[in-house]
Parts: structure tokens; sequence; C-alpha cells
């Protein structure tokens, strides 16, 4: 993936059904932020569905292609885990995860009859889901004397920050997302005025 300002991702989540000879195949999407999210999720899955023999997945997250991960979980190499990320993948989102459970149906599908169920069912949640445009954003921590707050907030807004977390005493710190194409102007603005410092997350 090239460096860019923008990225695809989903906003809620979603899930499709696939049926192959007896076996149920059910995909469901979820925007994710960090692995910790991903098994969270997995977890609450497994829970609801504790009879099914696989819960395979992929994720990725992150707009620089290096963080996904991809489980076939106890189906024949390469049949599931690879084929739910290809769908991701063709769709171009990221921050996302889809888990398909399956409940086995009693016949063998084979390496491409598994192959196509798993790719199936996680396009069709793909489908249903939609897919948002968000910016790309680099993490800040900035700190600042509370008299400063007014004008702070005021940048943040005008250029379209997320504000992750905020701790409002007699100093206060946030945790900023800037934007990736309106950096240099809020860099430049923070660090103006007096009594704000900044710090870069990693």
């Amino acid at each position: 993936m090239t460096e860019q300002d923008f990225y695809y991702t989903i906003a809620q989540t979603g899930n499709a059904e696939f049926k192959d000879r007896g076996s149920k195949f059910t995909a469901y999407t979820f925007p994710i932020e960090t692995a910790d999210d991903f098994k969270k999720r997995l977890q609450e899955l497994k829970k609801e569905h504790p009879k099914a023999v696989h819960h395979c997945f992929a994720y990725r997250i992150g707009t620089d292609g290096n963080n996904f991960r991809s489980s076939d979980d106890g189906e024949p190499s390469g049949t599931a885990g690879k084929p739910i990320l290809g769908q991701i993948d063709s769709k171009q989102v990221t921050n996302i995860a889809i888990i398909v459970v399956r409940y086995f149906g009693g016949t063998l599908l084979g390496v491409p009859g598994l192959i196509n169920a798993y790719k199936t069912v996680a396009a069709l949640a793909l489908q249903v889901t939609p897919v948002i445009q968000k910016q790309v954003e680099i993490k800040y921590s900035i700190e600042f004397d509370y008299t400063r707050m007014n004008e702070v907030m005021m940048i943040l807004k005008q250029h379209n920050c997320s504000i992750i977390n905020q701790e409002m005493q007699l100093f206060c710190a946030i945790t900023a997302g800037i934007p990736k194409n309106r950096m240099e102007e809020v860099l430049y603005k923070l660090k103006e005025m007096q009594g704000v410092s900044l710090k870069k997350l990693l």
C-alpha cells in the first residue's frame, strides 16, 4: 500500500451465511483498531457458537500493509484464512476482521470446496457491510495549561482531528489523531502557542 491520506474501513458489524452440502458457514465482519479488539470478538463468538467445529478468520490493521493475520483453525492449510484475507484485500479495506464460524454437515467438501465456501461467505459479508472512507491519522499527545483549552480544542476541531482520550484538570492532556494531510498546519499552530507541549505517539 502506498502512503495515502485516506483509507477504507467499515463502521459497523455485519454477517452473512453460506451453505454447502449441509455445512453452514457464517461470516461476521467487525471494525477493529488493535489485535486485542480482535481477540475479544473471537472469544465472544466462540462463546456464542460453542458447538461450531471451526472459527477461521483473517484481519488487517493499519495502512502500512504489514499488520495482518489469518487462521485456518484446523481446516486444511490455506483453505480458510487465506481466502478470507483475499476478500478483505480485494475490497482494499483495513481495520477490519472477518471471522467465519463453520458447522460441519457430515460431508467433506474437499480443498476446492472449502476455499470456495470461505471465499464466498467472506465476500457476501463484505457486500452487506457498508465501507466508509477515513482519514489516516497520526497520534499525538498534547499537554497544555487549562487556560489554553479553548484554543487547543478549536484547532483540533477546525482540522478534523479526532480526540482519542482527554484528561481535564488544572493541567490538561489530550491524545488526538491528527489527519496526515493537515499535520503541518496543526503542529505549526499548536507549537506557536505558549505552554503547549506535543509528543508523537507510536
